[in-house]
C-alpha cells in the first residue's frame, strides 16, 4: 500500500493547479461558467497523472482510467456544447453581482472548493491507479455494470432534454417525457451511478472502501446541496412545477421519498 497522505498532497496539488489555471481564464473570459467544463476534464487530468506517477499499468487501472476518460469526455463536451453563445450561468451571475470581493471569493468558494471535491470524489482513481492490484473479480464486474448504466442513464437524459430544448413549441415548457417521466434529475442519478461504479472497483484493495466517501459526497452533493436544490429553486414559479414536482420522484427513478 502506498502512503496515502503524500498520494493525497500531491494528487492535490496538481488539482490545485488545474484549478487556478480555470480561475485565470475564467477571469479572463469574465465567465465563471467554464469551471462545469473544466470539471469533467479535471478527472481525467487526476487519472492520466497518477497512472502515469505510479509506474506501472495493469488492466484495472487501465479500464478505471478509461471509463473516466470515457465520462469526462463526454460531460465536458456537453457541458461546453450546452453552454456556447448564452453568457455566464445564471448561477455564477448572481454571485457575481451579489458577492464582495468577488474575485478572491470566487477563487475559494468556487474553484478551490470544487478543487477540494474533485479531490474526494476521485479519490477511487487515484487510489486504484497509486496501487498494485491483483486479477479482476466480482466488484469489478459489479463495478463496471453500475458505471454502465449510469454512464447511459445521464447520457440518454442529458440527450432527451437538450432534444426537447430544440423544439420552439417547448420554450417555456418542462420537460416531463423520456428518464424525465420518472425523476425530475434522471442526469445526475446517472452522475451519481457512475461514481458508485467506479469506486467498487477500489474494493479489491485492502481498505478500498475508505474511498466510497466519493460515491456518498457526490450523491448527496447532487441530492441535496448543488444540483436539486439549486435547480429546482429556479423553477418554483413555474405554473406546471407543482403538478410535476407531485407526480414525479426528485432524484432515484420511481421512489418519490428519495
Amino acid at each position: 500500500m502506498v502512503d496515502i497522505l503524500n498520494v493525497v498532497v500531491e494528487v492535490g496539488t496538481v488539482i490545485c493547479l488545474y484549478m487556478t489555471i480555470i480561475f485565470i481564464l475564467a477571469l479572463m473570459r469574465k465567465d465563471n461558467s467554464i469551471v462545469d467544463v473544466a470539471w469533467g476534464v479535471g478527472f481525467i487530468v487526476v487519472a492520466l497523472y497518477s497512472i502515469v506517477q505510479s509506474g506501472e499499468v495493469d488492466l484495472r487501472k487501465m479500464i478505471v482510467s478509461l471509463l473516466v476518460l470515457l465520462w469526462g469526455m463526454r460531460l465536458s463536451f456537453h457541458i461546453m456544447v450546452r453552454n456556447s453563445g448564452k453568457g455566464e450561468d445564471f448561477r455564477y451571475k448572481a454571485w457575481r453581482n451579489t458577492w464582495k470581493l468577488f474575485i478572491l471569493r470566487s477563487f475559494f468558494q468556487i474553484f478551490m472548493l470544487q478543487g477540494v471535491f474533485m479531490l474526494i470524489i476521485s479519490s477511487p482513481v487515484w487510489f486504484i491507479n497509486f496501487n498494485s492490484g491483483g486479477p479482476l473479480g466480482p466488484w469489478d464486474s459489479l463495478g463496471l455494470l453500475v458505471f454502465g448504466a449510469g454512464f447511459m442513464i445521464e447520457a440518454l437524459a442529458d440527450y432527451q432534454l437538450v432534444d426537447f430544448k430544440k423544439n420552439p413549441d417547448n420554450r417555456g415548457k418542462i420537460i416531463t417525457t423520456g428518464l424525465w417521466a420518472v425523476s425530475r434529475h434522471p442526469n445526475y442519478f446517472g452522475e451519481a451511478l457512475v461514481w458508485w461504479g467506479i469506486s467498487f472497483y477500489a474494493l479489491s484493495f485492502p481498505f478500498g472502501w475508505y474511498t466510497l466517501i466519493s460515491p456518498l459526497i457526490i450523491t448527496l452533493l447532487l441530492r441535496f446541496v448543488s444540483g436539486v436544490p439549486m435547480l429546482e429553486k429556479k423553477y418554483e414559479h413555474h405554473p406546471d412545477w407543482p403538478d410535476y414536482k407531485a407526480k414525479t420522484a426528485a432524484f432515484v427513478p420511481f421512489i418519490k421519498f428519495l
